[in-house]
């Protein structure tokens, strides 16, 4: 079991070390594989990719775009699955099934008319714009309704005998027990967001609105050094382990818990 493992880390790990070892090479030409075990190395690459102005815009973009698209599909998938998982009305399965048949539909066939919809009400080359149609995420609130089901009933109906209103249930009893899958879902959604490509780059005109993914694209036709460009997707790199490291506990706990009744 080891062996096979440990060739896909490696398979896996390949593309990040050519990137590392590409960053720290500045001015020399490519040459597979010598370029993948480098001698003499200089960081030159990285003091311009940082020395960019547009590196720190680019940032600054995706950061607001991936932190406030996590707490905003977070809360509207708790909302919506503790609605699914504990409150009674007309057609719950029916509606359930129709957001759960969401996931089936390739999000490249909804980009047209997302995009004819977002111009009609003026969110091009904003970041509303670029925020609002990621917010309805069917497979967070998906995954929030499974877990919220498994919190049992006698907790609930203990915090309305007390006097708990539907807003303090939901704050004060669903929400602290569903960290761990708040944990897992945040870690993908600011990955998702985070590496987001096609949606900024149609929806985005203006190079001082682009994300990270986009205008790294755009360097490539700017006659950049590839080293550079190597080196700034390094640094974009730095922040989704961050991410990944700081929530790994709660985000391990909550795969091992999506499995169990």
């Amino acid at each position: 079991m080891h062996v096979p493992l440990a060739v896909c880390a490696l398979i896996t790990f390949f593309p990040f070390w050519a990137m590392l070892a590409i960053s720290v090479q500045p001015g020399r030409g490519i040459e597979l594989p010598g370029s993948l075990l480098p001698r003499d190395i200089s960081f030159a690459a990285f003091s311009d990719a940082l020395g960019s102005d547009r590196i720190y815009r680019w940032a600054i973009n995706s950061t607001v775009y991936a932190l406030v698209s996590v707490v905003l599909v977070l809360l509207f998938a708790s909302m919506a699955g503790y609605a699914f998982a504990k409150k009674r009305f007309l057609g719950k399965e029916f509606i359930f099934w129709l957001f759960v048949a969401m996931l089936m539909v390739p999000a490249h066939l909804t980009l047209i008319p997302l995009f004819i919809l977002i111009s009609e009400m003026g969110g091009l080359n904003t970041m509303w714009g670029l925020i609002v149609p990621t917010l309805a995420n069917a497979q967070a609130m998906f995954l929030m309704r499974q877990f919220i089901q498994d919190i049992p009933d006698e907790l609930i109906e203990a915090a309305r005998i007390d006097g708990a209103g539907e807003f303090r249930l939901y704050w004060s009893i669903i929400l602290p027990q569903t960290k761990p899958i708040m944990a897992t879902l945040g870690t993908f959604v600011f990955l998702w967001h985070w590496n987001d490509f096609l949606w900024p780059l149609v929806s985005q005109r203006d190079p001082s609105n682009y994300v990270l993914t986009v205008g790294l694209n755009t360097l490539q036709t700017q006659e950049t050094e590839l080293a550079t460009i190597m080196a700034a997707a390094v640094v974009t790199f730095i922040p989704t382990v961050l991410v990944f490291i700081g929530l790994q506990r709660f985000f391990v706990r909550g795969v091992m818990m999506s499995g169990l009744k």
